[in-house]
């Protein structure tokens, strides 16, 4: 059934509803009168049980939705029925239900496989109306849209008044710093001129929760940091870059990481909050230190390894070797 004018409702200049009815919709009706505009096979006004469908979808009323979708699609109002259908998936419905799909897919069967008012496409109408009467019914979508309107009026007359709202959106301000600091890493303009890199986001920004990463992805998560050729990560940032984020406060980070217990925070190169060490306002370089001021421990001045592949602070350096770091990860 094509998409046009047919489906669009217009009102005469009394007020009166005036609809073209498709000519999948005229005919008689089971009485054997001719069926009025906009009047089903059973004598009622479709408009009247395409709401009935939406209703029952609603209140989980599996029997009557798979009443007033099999009315609609024998009556030659079919392209009404998907229409309707599709729009329950948003508005009536649990967000992520599999029902989304399934009702495509008979939508897809009953008019482009099969004829929508024939008996296939009739049966196809009834299933799909049953998953979504079946489905989890909420109004989280509309609510959630109706809500976040409201409070941006609100919002716009207190700034009007120069007050502060009485109502807010949940983020706030949404500034560094603040609760949800986290966001600003090198994808965002505050986050590059902060100098946070990808030692930052690794250890914040990619976090997720709060099931946290399965077995074979924190494997992935660490091995890949632990190969960086640029970072250095300590054991904390590993640990870290995993954990799953608390379900009841998946916004708060630690401003260091590693550092608390008095331990070397692994940031060679990097600051403990994830930025570079090497960038001055995000991206100017600093001044490095003159190495013949650095004092080894026997008074002389070097810049080199140990030799047994450790560094000067004591912390073993990434590398693959029978023992290292990545044979717990590897094995």
């Amino acid at each position: 059934m094509a998409d046009g004018d047919d489906r669009q409702a217009t009102f005469g200049s009394d007020g009166s509803l005036e609809t073209d009815t498709t000519p999948d919709a005229t005919g008689e009706n089971d009485f054997g009168e001719p069926k009025e505009p906009n009047e089903t096979d059973g004598g009622y006004n479709r408009y009247a049980v395409s709401s009935l469908l939406q209703k029952a979808v609603r209140r989980s009323d599996e029997e009557v939705a798979a009443w007033a979708a099999w009315e609609l699609a024998r009556s030659g109002y079919a392209w009404n029925l998907w229409d309707r259908l599709n729009l329950y998936v948003v508005e009536d419905l649990r967000a992520g239900s599999d029902v989304a799909l399934t009702i495509e897919r008979y939508e897809e069967l009953a008019t482009e496989r099969w004829e929508p008012a024939e008996w296939k496409g009739r049966i196809c109408a009834i299933h799909a109306s049953l998953a979504a009467a079946r489905a989890q019914s909420t109004r989280e979508g509309p609510n959630a849209d109706e809500y976040f309107r409201a409070v941006a009026e609100r919002r716009a007359e207190a700034r009007d008044r120069g007050e502060e709202p009485a109502h807010d959106f949940p983020v706030g301000d949404l500034e560094p710093g603040g609760e949800f600091d986290a966001i600003f890493d090198g994808h965002t303009g505050e986050g590059s001129r902060l100098g946070r890199g990808t030692r930052f986001f690794k250890t914040r920004g990619a976090r997720v929760g709060p099931e946290g990463e399965d077995e074979h992805s924190a494997r992935w998560q660490r091995l890949a940091m632990l190969l960086d050729e640029e970072h250095d990560y300590s054991a904390a940032e590993l640990d870290r870059a995993v954990e799953p984020v608390d379900p009841d406060d998946p916004w708060t980070e630690p401003e260091t990481i590693g550092k608390d217990d008095g331990g070397d925070d692994g940031n060679h190169g990097d600051t403990g909050d994830g930025s570079d060490a090497n960038t001055v306002d995000g991206g100017d370089p600093a001044e490095p230190e003159d190495a013949t001021d650095v004092d080894t421990a026997d008074g002389d001045n070097t810049d080199d390894d140990t030799a047994d592949g450790d560094t000067d602070d004591g912390e073993t350096r990434n590398d693959d070797s029978d023992g290292g770091p990545l044979s717990e990860f590897t094995s």
